[in-house]
C-alpha cells in the first residue's frame, strides 16, 4: 500500500536526484559484494532489537532491501522516500511477498516528516547508509521523530561518516587531497547524483548529539565500514568474495571499537527515545 505524503519545491531536487539511480542502484549497491556486507553489518543490529509485531518507519527506503528483511522477521514497516523512483522499485519488490507482510509506502521527504497521514506511534525508526547526510536540518526531524516515537522506542541512523580512513588514503596516495578531505570541509560538500548536484553533510557524533536532544539520547555508535571499503571500490572487490568475508569479520570487532569506529565508511547511531 502507498500513502500519500504532501511534498516541498525545496526537496523535489533530491528526490529527482535519486529517481535518476532508482533503477540501478541494486546493481551499484544493494547486490554489490561491499553493499551486501556493509548492509549485513546493520542487520545484525537490527534484530537484536526490532522484534515481530513492532512497527517501524523507516527513511529514506530507496530499493526496500531494509523493508524486506524487517517485513520478513514480522516486522511492520511505513517505509519513507523523497524518490518516487525508489519507492516504486521498492514498492515492487515488497509485492512479490506473502500477503501477511505489512509494509506501507510514503513518497516523503526527511523534512516533511509533519505530513504523514494515519501515522500511529512507532516502536523505532531506521535510516540506513546515507540518507540523512543529504537532510539539512536534523534538529527539525529529531523534532518530528519525537512526535512519532514511543518512549524508549529506538533510533538506528546509519550516516556517512566525517573521516573514512579507505576514502583518505586511496585519494591521498593518487595526490587527490580535495577529495581525499572532502569530508570534513566546512559546510560539506557538493555532489553530482543522476544529473542533479545536491549538498552533503557529515556531521559529528558530538553534532548528532545535538541534534537529537533533548528527546532522544544517544546509547551508542558503530562503524560499519572500517576494515571493509566504501562501496565505490567495488571494482576492485567484486571477484574477491573471500577477502570480503574476511573484512567483515575485522569489521564486526574494530567497528565497536572506540579509536576506529570514527574511521568507518558509515557510522551507526543508536538513539532511545526518551520520556516515560
Amino acid at each position: 500500500m502507498q500513502l500519500a505524503c504532501e511534498s516541498a519545491e525545496d526537496y523535489i531536487s533530491a528526490g529527482h536526484a535519486f529517481d535518476g539511480i532508482a533503477k540501478e542502484y541494486d546493481e551499484i549497491f544493494t547486490r554489490s559484494l561491499i553493499g551486501k556486507a556493509q548492509r549485513s553489518l546493520v542487520h545484525e543490529v537490527l534484530k537484536t532489537f526490532f522484534y515481530r509485531g513492532d512497527r517501524i518507519l523507516e527513511l529514506n527506503c530507496g530499493t526496500g532491501e531494509d523493508a524486506a528483511f524487517l517485513t520478513s522477521h514480522g516486522v511492520s514497516v511505513l517505509a519513507c522516500d523523497a524518490s518516487e523512483g525508489m519507492i516504486e522499485v521498492a514498492s515492487r519488490r515488497l509485492s512479490t511477498r506473502s500477503a501477511r507482510v505489512s509494509v506501507s509506502f510514503a513518497v516523503c521527504a526527511n523534512e516533511r516528516l509533519d505530513t504523514l497521514q494515519g501515522s500511529h506511534v512507532f516502536d523505532g525508526v531506521l535510516s540506513n547508509f546515507g540518507g540523512l547526510n543529504c537532510t539539512r536540518d536534523l534538529s527539525e526531524v529529531a523534532g518530528e521523530l519525537a512526535r512519532l516515537v514511543r518512549p524508549g522506542g529506538r533510533l538506528f541512523l546509519c550516516l556517512m561518516g566525517r573521516v573514512c580512513a579507505w576514502e583518505q588514503l586511496w585519494y591521498c596516495l593518487r595526490g587527490e587531497w580535495r577529495k581525499a578531505f572532502r569530508r570534513i570541509a566546512t559546510g560539506g560538500t557538493k555532489v553530482s547524483l543522476g544529473g542533479t548536484t545536491i549538498d552533503v553533510h557529515y556531521p559529528s557524533a558530538r553534532e548528532m548529539r545535538a541534534a537529537f536532544a533533548p528527546y532522544f539520547r544517544l546509547e551508542s555508535r558503530r562503524g560499519i565500514g572500517v576494515a571493509l571499503p566504501p562501496s565505490w571500490m567495488e571494482a576492485s572487490f567484486h571477484n574477491r568474495p573471500k577477502l570480503v568475508d574476511r573484512l567483515t569479520a575485522i569489521d564486526r570487532r574494530l567497528g565497536a571499537l572506540p579509536v576506529f569506529r570514527g574511521m568507518a565508511d558509515h557510522v551507526l547511531f543508536q538513539f532511545v527515545r526518551e520520556g516515560e
